[in-house]
């Protein structure tokens, strides 16, 4: 059965929660099963969104990516789902859609309404968990559970697609981070880290992240004082035998800001510098990296200088997002599991 995750209570300081859902209209449910390992994350978005799509990664696994592209002629989405179960996982789009349906939501052609929900899924096939389903994947039902349980707050770590995630070093997982512009533009980020490369320096505690930092968030710790050749050895999950469809890391990236959907484009393509900022090394032939932005439309933006700016503040939002993935996991209970990274460090 899906399981409803605790509501993630929020931090001290002048962010709300330090949630993609600090965006107003938006909301994130998870759902996941202990036993498979794996599970989705659903974005839902109260009204429809103005959305599009940055692929960075090698090997991608994408549910209606195209329609995304400036190009082409849907300009808003419902949502997105964020899936575990590789090809399998696409089918989660399917049940937030269902769920969505049922309500009334979606793009008017006629007298057809149909749901428009992108989604992307990491590969999570290979961690201990029990895939053997049988004729149907579980995960067209996992995504209308993680849609029926979308909500303001929501859990960090080994939740939702973030269950069954890993890294080079570390467990994965799924994390989250907002910010707000001196003109008072809301953005979040929201993250499955899933990656061939390591959220974290060399052998020891400290993240990437580290210069992006608000607060505590993932442990406080900065930057080694010094750094080592070791520290930059590129450290690769599964070394000469990882594979494309082993890993990725998936973003969605929300803001308040009136955009054209180009302007979201353009958006989607500064968060994905955030990747860059938080897991070494990234963007390469063996990941399946994804951003998916959207914009709300509520608060204009200078299209230049402000757009340029926004952009910024959402790559950090998203690299703090990744490292409090890897800070929030927790191991799973199989043999040979990978350490998460409280296991190694928090005494």
């Amino acid at each position: 059965m899906p399981t409803v995750f605790p509501l993630q209570p929020p931090p001290h300081g002048s962010i709300l929660r330090n949630l993609i859902t600090d965006v107003a209209g938006v909301r994130v449910g998870h759902a996941h099963d202990d036993k498979l390992a794996s599970g989705v994350t659903a974005i839902l978005f109260d009204k429809p969104a103005v959305a599009s799509i940055d692929v960075r990664g090698g090997g991608p696994g994408i549910r209606d990516g195209v329609l995304l592209e400036p190009v082409n002629t849907v300009e808003q989405v419902d949502g997105f789902t964020l899936s575990g179960g590789s090809a399998f996982g696409l089918d989660a789009g399917g049940g937030a859609q269902a769920w969505l349906a049922e309500r009334g939501r979606g793009f008017a052609i006629g007298d057809a309404t149909i749901p428009i929900v992108p989604g992307a899924v990491v590969f999570d096939m290979i961690n201990g968990g029990d895939k053997a389903w049988g004729r149907f994947s579980p995960y067209r039902d996992l995504g209308y559970a993680a849609a029926d349980a979308a909500g303001d707050s929501f859990a960090l770590g080994s939740v939702g697609a973030g269950l069954g995630a890993t890294t080079a070093t570390l467990k994965g997982g799924l994390g989250s981070a907002s910010a707000t512009t001196p003109a008072g533009v809301t953005v979040g980020a929201i993250a499955v880290v899933n990656a061939i490369g390591s959220a974290t320096i060399g052998d020891g505690p400290w993240f990437w992240s580290a210069p992006f930092e608000t607060g505590d968030e993932f442990g406080g710790l900065g930057m080694p004082s010094s750094f080592t050749p070791d520290m930059l050895q590129v450290r690769l999950k599964g070394a000469a035998a990882a594979s494309a469809i082993e890993n990725t890391t998936l973003v969605a990236v929300v803001t308040d800001a009136a955009l054209t959907k180009t302007q979201v484009k353009r958006l989607a393509m500064l968060a994905q510098t955030g990747f860059a900022r938080a897991i070494y090394p990234v963007h390469a032939p063996l990941d399946g990296d994804v951003v998916f932005a959207a914009a709300t439309g509520v608060k204009p933006v200078e299209p230049l200088a402000g757009l340029t700016e926004l952009g910024t503040i959402a790559a950090n939002a998203v690299a703090r997002a990744i490292a409090r993935g890897v800070y929030e996991a927790t191991a799973l209970p199989f043999k040979d599991a990978q350490p998460a990274w409280r296991d190694r460090f928090r005494r």
